[in-house]
């Protein structure tokens, strides 16, 4: 890591809650009333869960979720204080506006463990999270109406260089429904820094039939973190 930004090795299992999606892609009920929805590199976050509650259609994959129910929990509990006492170090950086303080960041962290525990062990439910992980997904063609991936793509540009984020996106335009789309948020990475490849990924996503955008984001936080990328099929 450099002068700045967040220190993490490896990909985090975290966890978010609905309305943080809702802010972070600023999804509309229409936006989610078309069909099926992904959560791609979902771990922890209660999203699927809560949409579903909701009457909408939503699903979720991550690589974690070759493992036992219990140890998918295990590791998201553990992020939280991890994540939590990082924050605690950076505080100031951050745009606290939304979350309030850090104690209320890690309580919104705990609900939404909370609730994702409680839909995993549902034998009901269980069924809607699947092990995946990018660039290849185990989904048909053209199924999902909205695809979402949170804190995963662009954040780990260290580690993932450009050759994957377009494989990877390729992948999602595969498995993304004629007329659906794809959101990303956000567009840094861990250091804070514009992802490097966005250009040139946006000129593929061209390339291979899809239209790609910035759009506000509405979850202040990262600093100088304000757009998400929105690719229309």
């Amino acid at each position: 890591m450099g002068k700045q930004g967040y220190e993490q090795v490896g990909v985090a299992m975290t966890c978010r809650g609905y309305d943080e999606y809702v802010r972070m892609f600023d999804l509309q009920p229409a936006d989610l009333e078309r069909g099926e929805v992904l959560d791609v590199a979902a771990g922890g976050s209660s999203f699927t869960a809560e949409a579903n509650a909701r009457g909408y259609h939503a699903y979720a994959v991550d690589p974690r979720y070759d493992k036992g129910i219990e140890e998918w929990i295990s590791e998201a509990q553990q992020e939280i204080e991890t994540s939590t006492a990082k924050l605690t170090k950076l505080k100031d950086r951050f745009d606290w506006s939304y979350y309030g303080t850090i104690q209320q960041h890690k309580a919104g962290r705990v609900s939404s463990i909370e609730r994702f525990k409680e839909n995993v062990r549902d034998n009901k439910e269980k069924h809607r999270y699947t092990a995946g992980k990018l660039p290849e997904l185990p989904y048909s063609d053209n199924r999902f109406s909205m695809i979402l991936c949170s804190h995963f793509m662009f954040l780990y540009a260290d580690q993932f260089g450009t050759e994957f984020h377009i494989e990877a996106m390729k992948e999602l335009m595969r498995i993304c429904k004629p007329g659906g789309q794809i959101r990303v948020y956000p567009l840094l990475s861990l250091n804070w820094e514009p992802y490097p490849g966005l250009e040139q990924l946006m000129n593929s996503i061209k390339e291979n039939g899809g239209s790609a955008e910035l759009f506000p984001s509405h979850l202040p936080f990262i600093p100088g973190s304000s757009q998400y990328l929105k690719v229309s099929l």
